[in-house]
C-alpha cells in the first residue's frame, strides 16, 4: 500500500507552539503561578466556566513557581494539544472535517519510524548522583487536582515499553506521580482492554526482570495523539504517527534501557520498572470524573533525564468532563467508530457517531444518529456493533434520527419520551466489563443498555413557527436591541411526514389573515354521530 501524502503536521511541540501562537491560539501567562495550587485550576477555568470550543486556548506559563518558592526555567504549556478541536486539528496540519480521514488513512497506511543518531531530546542528559540530588524535582511538574491529587502527575505521557517477545514496541498515555527525585509511581490499567504496558509488564514480570520503560514529555502532536487512542496490540504507534504526518517519525535508542523515543521530543524520562515489588499510588483525580483512590501500582527507578536545552513542559486538562483529555479523545474517536459502522460492519443509513462528553467522559453514552427511514434492522445492527467495538464504550447506546442533535440533551429525552415503546425499543445485554470508573462499590461487571429512538411512523410537525417566521422574527429581535440569544436546536417547526396539503393551506390561509376561509371550509364539513375528539381523516378518508 502506498503512504500517504505528507500533511502539514508540526514536526514537534515547539514547531506546534508556534504556529497556534500565530494563530492567536495562545494566551501567555507572565504573572508567576504556583505549579502546586493555581496552574490546573487556572487552565480548569476553560472548561468549568461556560466557554465555547472555539473561545477556549492553550495556556503557556511563563513564570512557574513551587509551594516553597522553587523557580522553574522551562514553561508549561497546557491546553495545547487539544483544549479545542482547532488546537488537535493543528497537531495534524489538518481542519477540524479532516481529523478522521487522516487517522483512518494513518491506521491502513502507517509509515516506519526512521533512527538518528544525535537528537534535541538527548542535548542534555542527568545520569547517576545528579539524579538523585535534583532530578525529577527540577521539572515543574504540576498537581492536577489541588486539594485531592497525592502529588504532582505527569499527565501528557507517552509511556514506551517494548514487548519481549516479539520487540514491537507500544506508547500509552499513563499517569505518573512523583515519588522521589529518582522515582516515580505509574498507573498502568490492568482491567479488560487497559493498557499495552501492563501486558509487558506482565511478560516481563514471568521473566523475573525489570521492564524498561521510557516516559516522553512533549514530542510532536501526531506522535503524542497515538497515546489515547487505544490502537490495537501489537500495532506500533510510532508507525501509525507516521501515517498521521504522512512521513517517518524520526527516532533515538534512549541512553540507559533497550527502548527508542521521538528524536525531537522535548523531555525523556528513561527507567526501569519493579515487577516483584508494587507501591501504593494515588489518590489522583482521573478522567472518569472521581477521584482515584489509593492501589498498588508500578514503581519506576529513573536511570535518566535526557531533554532538550530548552525545552516546554506539557500537561494536559483532565479529570472531570469536558476537559482536554475528552476533547482529544472525542475528536479522533467518533470519527473512528463512523468509519468502523459505515465500511467495516457496513451500516445503511448511519450518519453521524456522538459520544456524550459532559460528566461522562465519552466511554459510557454513545449516540448513533441515523437518516430517515433506515430499517430497524440497520439501526440495531449499528446499536451493537458501536456498543462492542470496544469493551470500555458503549454501556449505553442510543439511536436517533436526523433532525435530532445529539449533543442537546432535551433533544434525547424528547426523542425517548414520543419515539421509544420500551416495551419492543430497548434492550439489555449482560456481562459487560465496568471499565474506567471509581472502584468504590463496583462490580466487575455490567449491563448494556441499547435503546432505539428513532422516528418509525410518520407524526405531526414539530410545535413551534416555521422556520421562515423564526427567522423573520429573529432579525426584528436584533433590530430593536433585544438580549443578546443563541439559537438552540429546535428553534423553528418542521414536518415529519404526518402533514397534508390542506393542513398546509390552512397554515398558509391563517398567516395571510385569511382564516375565515378555513372557517367556511370546516363548516361545510361538518358531521353528526361522533364522539368529540374523533379523528377528521378517519371519517373522510384523508382528502388532498
Amino acid at each position: 500500500m502506498s503512504s500517504p501524502a505528507a500533511t502539514d503536521a508540526p514536526a514537534d511541540l515547539q514547531e506546534h507552539l508556534a504556529r497556534l501562537t500565530a494563530r492567536g491560539l495562545v494566551t501567555r501567562i507572565d504573572k508567576p503561578i504556583d505549579k502546586d495550587s493555581e496552574l490546573h485550576p487556572l487552565a480548569r477555568w476553560q472548561f468549568q466556566g461556560g466557554l465555547r470550543d472555539e473561545e477556549r486556548r492553550a495556556f503557556l506559563f511563563t513564570n512557574v513557581v513551587g509551594a516553597h518558592g522553587e523557580k522553574y526555567d522551562i514553561p508549561v504549556l497546557v491546553g495545547g494539544l487539544a483544549a479545542s478541536p482547532e488546537i488537535y486539528a493543528a497537531g495534524l496540519g489538518v481542519p477540524v472535517s479532516e481529523i478522521g480521514r487522516v487517522w483512518v488513512k494513518a491506521m491502513a497506511a502507517p509509515i516506519p519510524p526512521i533512527p538518528v543518531n544525535d537528537a534535541p531530546c538527548q542535548d542534555v542528559v542527568i545520569t547517576g548522583d545528579d539524579l538523585k540530588k535534583e532530578g525529577l524535582a527540577a521539572l515543574p511538574v504540576p498537581v492536577s487536582t489541588p486539594g485531592f491529587d497525592s502529588a504532582p502527575y505527569l499527565t501528557a505521557t507517552l509511556c514506551v515499553t517494548k514487548d519481549p517477545d516479539n520487540n514491537i514496541q507500544n506508547m500509552g498515555t499513563y499517569r505518573a506521580a512523583l515519588k522521589a527525585n529518582d522515582r516515580l509511581g505509574v498507573r498502568m490499567a490492568s482491567r479488560l482492554s487497559g493498557a499495552g504496558g501492563y501486558l509487558h509488564w506482565e511478560k516481563y514480570k514471568k521473566l523475573g526482570q525489570p521492564m524498561p520503560c521510557a516516559i516522553v514529555i512533549g514530542c510532536a502532536p501526531a506522535v503524542l495523539f497515538t497515546g489515547p487512542q487505544k490502537l490495537g496490540i501489537d500495532v506500533d504507534e510510532m508507525a501509525v504517527a507516521g501515517g498521521l504526518m504522512g512521513r517517518p517519525v524520526r527516532t533515538v535508542h534512549c541512553k540507559t534501557v533497550d527502548l527508542v523515543v521521538p528524536a525531537d521530543s522535548e523531555i525523556v524520562i528513561e527507567g526501569l520498572i519493579d515487577t516483584d515489588l508494587l507501591e501504593p499510588e494515588g489518590p489522583f483525580g482521573e478522567s472518569h470524573g472521581h477521584v482515584a483512590l489509593e492501589d498498588y501500582n508500578m514503581s519506576m527507578r529513573v536511570t535518566a533525564i535526557t531533554r532538550k536545552r530548552k525545552p516546554v513542559f506539557i500537561s494536559i486538562v483532565s479529570q472531570v468532563t469536558p476537559s482536554e483529555s475528552s476533547v482529544l479523545k472525542k475528536v479522533a474517536y467518533e470519527p473512528m467508530y463512523l468509519e468502523h459502522l459505515q465500511h467495516a460492519l457496513g451500516i445503511r443509513g448511519i450518519t453521524r457517531v456522538v459520544m456524550h462528553e459532559p460528566l461522562t467522559n465519552l466511554r459510557k453514552v454513545i449516540f448513533l444518529q441515523f437518516a430517515r427511514g433506515t430499517p430497524r434492522t440497520e439501526v440495531w445492527r449499528g446499536m451493537q456493533g458501536a456498543a462492542n467495538l470496544q469493551a470500555q464504550c458503549g454501556k449505553l447506546v442510543i439511536a436517533v434520527s436526523e433532525d435530532i442533535q445529539p449533543e442537546n440533551a432535551d433533544a434525547i429525552f424528547w426523542s425517548l419520551a414520543y419515539r421509544s415503546n420500551f416495551l419492543e425499543d430497548l434492550h439489555v445485554t449482560p456481562y459487560r466489563t465496568s471499565g474506567h470508573g471509581p472502584k468504590s462499590g463496583r462490580a466487575p461487571t455490567e449491563g448494556t443498555l441499547l435503546i432505539d429512538a428513532t422516528l418509525k411512523h410518520d407524526m405531526p410537525p414539530l410545535a413551534l413557527p416555521a422556520e421562515q417566521y423564526m427567522s423573520r422574527a429573529k432579525a426584528i429581535w436584533e433590530e430593536i436591541g433585544l438580549p443578546r440569544i443563541t439559537p438552540q436546536a429546535p428553534w423553528h417547526g418542521y414536518q415529519l411526514g404526518d402533514w397534508t396539503q390542506q393542513w398546509a393551506d390552512f397554515a398558509d390561509a391563517a398567516v395571510a389573515g385569511d382564516w375565515r376561509k378555513n372557517g367556511e371550509s370546516t363548516y361545510a364539513r361538518r358531521h353528526g354521530n361522533l364522539k368529540p375528539e374523533t379523528p377528521v381523516r378517519s371519517v373522510e378518508k384523508t382528502k388532498g
